[in-house]
C-alpha cells in the first residue's frame, strides 16, 4: 500500500488516501474508483471479491481507497473523486438533506451496529462513563451515532461526556490503550475484539441492543448511474457475491481479514466474525428502520430531513433486476 493524494472539489481541501489495491489491469476492462470509510468485516467485500477473482470474472477494473471518516468518503464522492463507496449512511444522507440530492443508495450489506463500548477495567458500568473521555472515529461517523444512542439507552446525555476523535479503529485502539481516553467505541477484529484480548472490557455490549442503522451500504450518485448504468450493476453483483462468500466460506474471509488488518489470533477473528455476520444482509436488503432511524437523528439539527423519506434515498433498480432475474436465487443455491 502507497499513499495517494486526491484534491476534493466539494471542500476544497487536499485529502490524503490509500490505496487499497489495483486488482486487474486489462485493455478492455472498465475502470471503476471506489472508496470505503472503515477496515471492518462489514466493508471487506472489496477485499474479498479481490481474493475471489470476481473482479477479473465481471471484467472491471476497480481500484479501492480507504478514507477513515464517512463525511469525508461523502465529499469525496461529491467531488467526483469516487464513483461509488462503501460507508455508514449518516454522513450521506445529512448532506442529501443540506441539498446533495445526487447522492443514492443502491445496496445496503448491514443495517444494524455492532459497536461496543470498551473501557479500562475500573469503569465497570455505563453510568461510569460520565465525565469520561470517549474515543470515536470521528463526529459523524457510525461510532458517534452508536455512542450516542447508546449512552441515551442508558439515560447519560452526550454533553456528559467528553467525545475524543481519533481517526479510525485501530487508532481507537491505540487511544486506549495508551491511556489517551477512558473508554472507546470499537468493532471488528481490529476493535473490540483484540481491546478485549488486551484486557478492557464490555461497558456496552453493543449487538444486544440491535440499533437500526445504515452501517454498511453501497452509495453512488444519481448522475453516475446515468453515464455509467451497466458498470455499477456489475459492482453490485461482485459485491453480493462477495457477501455470499462471506457467509459460505469462512477460512476465506480469515485469510482476508488477516492479510488487510494485520490480525492473526484465531479467537480474535471469530469473535469479530461471530458478531458480524449475524447481521449481514445476504441480498444486500434495505432496511427502512436503518434509514429512517438516521433520518429521524438528523431532523434534530437539520429540519430538511423531517421531509425526506427513506425510499427518496434509495434506487432498487439493481437489486429488483437481480431479484427477478434469478441471479440471487442463483447465487445461494450454489455450493
Amino acid at each position: 500500500m502507497k499513499p495517494y493524494l486526491l484534491v476534493n472539489s466539494c471542500c476544497g481541501i487536499a485529502i490524503a488516501l490509500t490505496l487499497g489495491f489495483l486488482p486487474y489491469r486489462g485493455s478492455a476492462a472498465e475502470k471503476l474508483i471506489g472508496i470505503h470509510s472503515a477496515r471492518t468485516m462489514s466493508q471487506s467485500m472489496p477485499w474479498i471479491a479481490e481474493e475471489a477473482g470476481l473482479f477479473r470474472k465481471y471484467d472491471l477494473d476497480f481500484q479501492l481507497v480507504y478514507i477513515s471518516s464517512a463525511p469525508l468518503v461523502t465529499a469525496a464522492i461529491l467531488g467526483g473523486d469516487g464513483e461509488v463507496a462503501i460507508s455508514g449512511g449518516e454522513a450521506i444522507i445529512r448532506a442529501f438533506a443540506q441539498g446533495a440530492t445526487d447522492l443514492v443508495f443502491v445496496g445496503s450489506a448491514k443495517n444494524t451496529l455492532t459497536h461496543s463500548i470498551l473501557a479500562k477495567p475500573e469503569i465497570k458500568r455505563p453510568e461510569d462513563l460520565k465525565g469520561k473521555k470517549i474515543g470515536l472515529t470521528r463526529i459523524g461517523s457510525n461510532s458517534h451515532y452508536f455512542v450516542i444512542q447508546a449512552l441515551r439507552q442508558n439515560r447519560i446525555e452526550p454533553t456528559q461526556v467528553n467525545f475524543i476523535q481519533t481517526g479510525g479503529q485501530v487508532e481507537n485502539l491505540g487511544a486506549l490503550l495508551s491511556g489517551a481516553v477512558d473508554a472507546a467505541t470499537m468493532t471488528g477484529p481490529s476493535g473490540g475484539s483484540r481491546a478485549v484480548a488486551q484486557g478492557f472490557r464490555y461497558v456496552v455490549y453493543g449487538p444486544d441492543l440491535r440499533i437500526p442503522f445504515a452501517a454498511a451500504t453501497l452509495v453512488t450518485r444519481r448522475s453516475v448511474i446515468r453515464a455509467r448504468g451497466p458498470v455499477i450493476e456489475k459492482f453490485v453483483r461482485i459485491m453480493a457475491e462477495a457477501v455470499k462468500i462471506m457467509f459460505m466460506d469462512k477460512e476465506l474471509t480469515y485469510k482476508v481479514l488477516a492479510k488487510q488488518l494485520r490480525i492473526s489470533e484465531r479467537k480474535v477473528l471469530d469473535a469479530a466474525y461471530e458478531e458480524e455476520i449475524k447481521v449481514m444482509e445476504r441480498r444486500l436488503e434495505f432496511k427502512t428502520e436503518a434509514f429512517q432511524a438516521i433520518l429521524e437523528e438528523t431532523a434534530k439539527v437539520d429540519a430538511r430531513a423531517k421531509k425526506i423519506r427513506p425510499q427518496d434515498l434509495i434506487d432498487r433498480r439493481y437489486l429488483d433486476t437481480l431479484e427477478k432475474g434469478g441471479f440471487f436465487d442463483k447465487l445461494w443455491a450454489a455450493k
